[in-house]
């Protein structure tokens, strides 16, 4: 994983974070669709564990995606990942509470690519945690609860990645999830890529800009 600011740069810049006494230092990832956004949540998670066994713990906003069964309720199953399928409110009270909330375990919901679902109550962030890394696509955005959760976070960083390296890789990922290869790229280009758009144009709202290759 090439970056630029170097990992090392990066983790010393999540360290040199402060919050309140009391509180927990959240930190948020956003990107468009395929940018490396995880990839990265992970990486510095992982990195600041191995110094401080327990200090971090990731968080995804892909947790509050909204299950199935309520998108073919709604009506929006053909453009699921987009942000009227997510419980931003949702996304946004967790937010606020793991920043001030260290007297008691918080659970918090992940998301299983496998079966594409999200899995409530999969993450548990114990008193003791000193930061979150939250990573997903709107982050930024400046409508309905998403000015919340960019408010929840002490910094928000922007994962830049080449679209020639970012599209591929997304159609590999749905392929990967039982999409035949044509309905994996038309699934991309038609919904994946509008919603790239969405999260580009909020790109300018970040602390730092991080590019992956």
């Amino acid at each position: 994983m090439d970056l630029a600011p170097p990992l090392d740069d990066l983790i010393e810049r999540v360290r040199a974070l402060r919050s309140e006494p009391g509180e927990r230092v959240i930190l948020g990832i956003v990107g468009a669709p395929g940018a490396g956004k995880s990839t990265l949540a992970r990486a510095l998670t992982v990195a600041l564990n191995e110094s401080a066994p327990g200090t971090a713990v990731q968080v995804p906003m892909d947790g509050f995606h909204l299950a199935d069964v309520q998108l073919e309720r709604l009506g929006l199953r053909r453009v699921k990942g987009s942000p009227p399928t997510f419980d931003d409110v949702g996304y946004a009270v967790l937010l606020e509470r793991l920043r001030r909330d260290r007297q008691r375990t918080v659970y918090a919901p992940d998301f299983e690519h496998a079966v594409e679902q999200p899995i409530a109550g999969s993450i548990n962030v114990e008193p003791s945690v000193e930061m979150v890394i939250t990573e997903g696509n709107y982050l930024l955005l400046p409508d309905g609860a998403w000015p919340r959760v960019r408010a929840a976070c002490h910094e928000v960083w922007f994962v830049a990645v080449e679209d020639a390296i970012r599209v591929p890789r997304l159609i590999a990922r749905h392929i990967q999830v039982g999409k035949a290869p044509e309905a994996a790229e038309e699934w991309v280009m038609r919904n994946d890529e509008a919603n790239a758009r969405l999260v580009l144009a909020s790109a300018a709202g970040a602390d730092l800009t991080v590019t992956m290759q």
